[in-house]
């Protein structure tokens, strides 16, 4: 099973979303806080039409707590400032793909823990700015299972 960690999601329909996406995928979801909203909020059971039950979500006080609980987890940190595609990683069952919060993305203190050769990036147009987060999230966390024959899934 592979692992999705979300670093201070801040827009609910996009957590929402991802939440739908790993019930479907049979994957963990780790919400590492703050969250810019709570988890009651309306427009993330909207987005997640109530698929929060088909799947684990676990809450994290803050990325020190998140790595307390899974220091020996192997971390793809997904970033525009990563200098490997993200289809070019060999993923693992136990994996995390780590993604950053939407307006400012993941901070220089993460990514700094994160070996150069574990930060991906998706390519876009060069005029782009960044992708939408449960986007990015889908890009991957498909291209992973894939790797990994679809385990899990029929």
């Amino acid at each position: 099973m592979l692992h999705i960690i979300l670093y201070q999601p801040e827009i609910p329909p996009n957590t929402g979303n991802i939440i739908r996406l790993c019930a479907n995928t049979n994957t963990y979801l780790h919400l590492v806080e703050p969250l810019g909203f709570h988890l009651d909020d309306a427009r993330l059971r909207r987005a997640g039409l109530d698929y929060s039950h088909m799947t684990s979500v676990h809450r994290h006080l803050n990325w020190k707590a998140f790595r307390k609980a899974h220091p020996n987890m192997t971390l793809w940190a997904f970033t525009t400032r990563g200098c490997k595609l993200y289809d070019k990683a060999e993923y693992a069952v136990g994996d995390g793909l780590l993604f950053g919060p939407e307006t400012r993305g993941l901070p220089n203190s993460i990514l700094t823990e994160i070996d150069p050769g574990n930060r991906l990036r998706l390519p876009m147009a060069r005029s782009s700015r960044s992708l939408n987060l449960s986007n990015s999230v889908a890009v991957g966390l498909f291209e992973a299972w894939r790797q990994l024959d679809f385990k899990g899934g029929s």
